[in-house]
């Protein structure tokens, strides 16, 4: 008899019929199997995704730092010469990158950057009246520190603009001054450099901390105050894929002599959390997927002791080994995928709860996590293979009766 596929469907069909119970049971496991992987995938997603776009908001994935300043014994010794000497630190002042714009363009050249900026920073004291904050003063220029890092997203109040004169300051470090919209305060260095801004705009950058210590200024005006006429602390650039930046920082490092620094080092922590996450994460969906698989498997085996009159019957009417193989195989799959498409939507539920439901200490919500299509796609296709393999062993047992036997019992 020519195989059938038209058979084993029909076949496992109403074997599925038959255990409505058994069907129902093995199907609302592996829709929570499902449900658990799909909720916590979407969701560790969700929470890496936000993790990074955060950290990132307010950081160049690139930083280009002058070279260390160091005292140097000034002659060598010679053989067998013993010396003493006293090696002192040397003063701390701001450095300063050479030939810093040669510098830029090579950074903007470099394969896989998308922009590049340059700035003047330092720390400062902020003054009003009688309050003062240590602040960091950051000299830029906001059309190129626009494509790296958006002011104009985090704004509050005010507008955007670091003309001279003006400054944009973070929402705490104004309520800490007493100072608002409009109103002047003066910026003083270590030395005897101050200068009086007018609050153009104020900012939420989303930390406390930032929100507490930064002031962005004109880049003339940060170096008038750093005393670096021309020059500039840190060159910052954005690249392309995030992750990759660490391989294009030890590249730039090579090509311009610089210490090249990746968003990778500096947040390294923050990095192996994510990565003890995504271990955990996919522990959980293979102990799951293993569990799913042994559910439907015993499934299937109490149904071939149940059916092996019917397996017998159909046997004896002429139904091969390949056939009877078949039937089972089918019903794996048929369990795995309408228990996967069910346990699809549970998750999608699940995640719109969190989404609405869930909020921090502000009343807003956490962040928002949908399911996506290529996540909703391959889990379901990936348990309706869990279903096949796991139907295996069952389908050898009901093809290897022996049909006599079978309807004997």
């Amino acid at each position: 008899m020519r195989v059938s596929p038209g058979f084993a469907v029909t076949v496992a069909l109403r074997f599925l019929r038959e255990g409505r119970m058994q069907t129902l049971l093995i199907v609302v496991g592996v829709a929570a199997g499902v449900a658990v992987v799909s909720y916590i995938s979407a969701l560790i997603q969700g929470l890496q995704g936000n993790t990074i776009r955060r950290t990132l908001g307010t950081q160049a994935h690139l930083v280009v730092q002058p070279p260390e300043q160091r005292s140097l014994p000034s002659l060598p010794l010679a053989d067998g010469a013993i010396a003493l000497r006293e090696l002192q630190a040397r003063a701390q002042r701001p450095r300063t990158i050479d030939n810093w714009r040669a510098v830029e363009q090579a950074l903007a050249a470099a394969p896989g950057v998308r922009a590049v900026t340059a700035l003047a920073s330092g720390s400062m004291l902020a003054v009003r009246g009688e309050a003062s904050r240590s602040v960091t003063l950051a000299g830029i220029d906001l059309d190129s520190y626009e494509r790296i890092v958006s002011l104009r997203a985090t704004l509050v109040q005010g507008v955007a603009r670091v003309a001279p004169g003006e400054a944009l300051v973070g929402t705490t470090l104004a309520s800490d001054l007493g100072i608002a919209l409009g109103d002047r305060f003066v910026v003083r260095s270590g030395g005897e450099a101050a200068e009086t801004f007018r609050i153009a705009g104020l900012l939420d950058l989303g930390n406390r901390e930032l929100n507490r210590r930064s002031v962005f200024v004109g880049r003339g005006a940060a170096q008038s105050l750093l005393a670096i006429p021309g020059g500039v602390t840190q060159v910052w650039a954005t690249v392309d894929d995030p992750f990759a930046a660490q391989g294009i920082a030890e590249r730039a490092s090579r090509q311009l002599g610089l210490q090249v620094e990746s968003w990778m080092e500096t947040n390294a922590q923050l990095l192996s959390a994510l990565n003890a996450q995504g271990v955990s994460t996919s522990l959980i969906r293979s102990f799951t997927a293993l569990v799913v698989m042994l559910g439907i498997a015993s499934v299937l085996v109490v149904s071939v002791v149940h059916k092996r009159k019917e397996i017998g019957i159909l046997r004896a009417m002429g139904a091969t080994r390949a056939q009877m193989t078949q039937v089972f195989l089918v019903q794996g799959a048929l369990v795995g995928l309408a228990g996967s498409l069910l346990g699809v939507a549970l998750a999608a539920l699940l995640l719109w709860g969190f989404s609405t439901f869930v909020r921090g200490s502000d009343g807003l919500p956490l962040f928002v996590v949908t399911l996506g299509w290529d996540l909703a796609l391959k889990v379901p296709l990936v348990a309706t293979f869990a279903g096949i393999v796991a139907a295996v062993a069952p389908a050898r047992s009901a093809a290897r009766l022996d049909p006599a036997q079978a309807i004997r019992l």
